[in-house]
């Protein structure tokens, strides 16, 4: 789904108080999310994701209902839209600075405090998107990456499944990162719900280490997210285990992007390299 193709879904949705092409487009990647006066509005890449989509309205509900700083929805129910799911969300103010990883971390405090919501969150299925990236990629990575993931998903899926948690499992962000937190006057809130799940919580903290590992997310940085958090997950034995995962998933996350980008394939290109040398060192560049 290109720009074009999304702006033709959003016109089609009717959501918005003006003209679809006046919209300012925020980001284009599994969703394109574009904001008009106080709207925001996720156009997601297929009817895959309608169901995902509903979720991360409830879920949405549910928060605001604990008094979690969270996005909130402007409508309760996604659309499908010629094959495309549709949310609307309220606009959040324009941001007063970036979001730091201490800020995140007490945010996950909050979260992982919480009770299961009244409706059923699936476990973090971080390996479930794999086979859907690599089919999108097609023929624009070789065929034995292609392979040579889908072996390494397998693996790491069982591995995963047998591990013993250091915290109590139970609801999770899924993909805790600062550019999922947003500081405006009233201070951080949580954005992009869509990866809500009920599973391990080391799962939201492998990400900042990850990111300390492969994104050059400064080492006093990462100090600072533990610190505000209260534990460093790579004192667990499991860390490894869900942090080649996360690796995983990432690796064939940006392949989906490669059949129209020559720097999606480049940055796939290195990250699949540095998996098959077992080289953790290997810097890795968000996309």
């Amino acid at each position: 789904m290109d720009e074009a193709r999304a702006r033709e879904v959003l016109a089609a949705a009717g959501v918005l108080p003006g003209p679809a092409r006046d919209a300012r487009l925020l980001a284009l990647g599994e969703n394109a999310v574009f904001a008009a006066g106080d709207l925001v509005v996720k156009v997601g890449r297929d009817a895959e994701l309608l169901a995902r989509a509903g979720r991360e309205l409830a879920v949405a509900g549910w928060l605001a209902d604990a008094g979690v700083p969270a996005v909130r929805a402007a409508e309760p129910k996604p659309l499908l839209v010629d094959g495309h799911p549709v949310t609307v969300w309220h606009r959040l103010p324009d941001p007063e600075r970036p979001a730091e990883p201490g800020d995140l971390a007490r945010l996950l405090r909050v979260v992982h405090a919480l009770p299961s919501p009244p409706f059923e969150l699936p476990p973090r299925d971080l390996l479930g998107g794999v086979e859907r990236w690599l089919r999108l990629a097609g023929d624009a990575i070789d065929p034995e990456d292609a392979a040579y993931l889908r072996a390494r998903r397998d693996g790491f899926a069982a591995r995963a499944a047998a591990l013993t948690p250091r915290l109590t499992p139970g609801p999770i962000h899924g993909d805790a990162l600062p550019r999922n937190v947003h500081v405006g006057p009233d201070g951080p809130v949580l954005v992009d719900l869509e990866t809500f799940s009920a599973d391990l919580r080391e799962h939201d903290l492998v990400v900042m280490a990850l990111s300390r590992d492969r994104y050059g997310l400064p080492a006093a940085s990462y100090d600072s997210f533990t610190e505000a958090y209260g534990w460093d997950v790579r004192e667990w034995e499991g860390c490894a285990v869900l942090r080649g995962a996360r690796e995983t998933a990432s690796c064939a996350w940006v392949a989906q992007h490669a059949p129209g980008s020559p720097k999606a394939l480049a940055e796939f290109e290195r990250r699949v390299a540095s998996l098959r040398d077992g080289d953790p060192t290997v810097r890795w560049y968000p996309f």
